[in-house]
């Protein structure tokens, strides 16, 4: 790392490597070497993604991804990404209707997180009111090109601050059966058995924010 450190990623959308491979892409925010000794006994300079506390020696490979942006989808054109990445990366591989696919929930109440990559919409997610308390996650889905390099994390994680930020205090997400492991990792608990949908078997899941 060059003298600049990690804090010339603070706030970046950035994609991490480390030692053993694995991949975590987010916004990253910086926290100094005291804050590491202090809350992990670690004289190290870290960055937080999604959740992950990273320090430097955690860290083979760093990037920036100035061509990737995490929007709140408020204009048209940005809905219709979403829409866009539910139609190519769920209802046509798993033949499902378009009235499947949007639903009742689909509504004036609902929210759309989308990433693009050039302006080019590659992952999504809905959330709407369940209650006063509780945002329900769903419809998390990424193009197969850009699976398994951490942007569903960053996903659910930009549902979950979206969802803090109106005032709610949990969030669910009905997923599907096989995987159910990804939600665990991210902090969420099974509250409910396997229930067969119209398409997937799925298991409800909640996590405290």
């Amino acid at each position: 790392m060059n003298a600049e450190g990690l804090f010339r990623y603070d706030n970046k959308i950035v994609r991490v490597t480390t030692p053993e491979g694995r991949i975590f892409t987010g916004i990253a925010t910086e926290y100094p070497a005291e804050y590491g000794m202090h809350e992990f006994g670690r004289e190290e300079e870290s960055i937080n993604i999604n959740g992950y506390q990273l320090f430097e020696s955690d860290i083979s490979k760093i990037e920036t991804l100035p061509g990737f942006k995490l929007i709140r989808a408020e204009e048209t054109w940005q809905k219709a990404g979403a829409y866009y990445v539910r139609i190519q990366a769920m209802a046509k591989k798993h033949h499902i209707t378009l009235q499947e696919e949007f639903d009742e929930h689909d509504g004036p109440e609902t929210g759309y997180i989308l990433v693009t990559d050039e302006d080019f919409p590659i992952a999504t997610a809905r959330i709407y009111p369940v209650d006063r308390e509780s945002m329900m996650i769903g419809r998390v889905v990424v193009l197969p090109e850009y699976r398994h390099l951490g942007i569903g994390t960053m996903v659910v994680a930009a549902c979950e601050e979206w969802a803090e930020d109106l005032g709610f205090s949990k969030t669910i997400v009905e997923s599907r059966e096989n995987k159910t492991g990804f939600y665990l990792e991210t902090g969420y608990e099974i509250t409910g058995s396997p229930i067969d949908g119209p398409t997937f078997r799925c298991v409800r899941m909640e996590k405290l924010l």
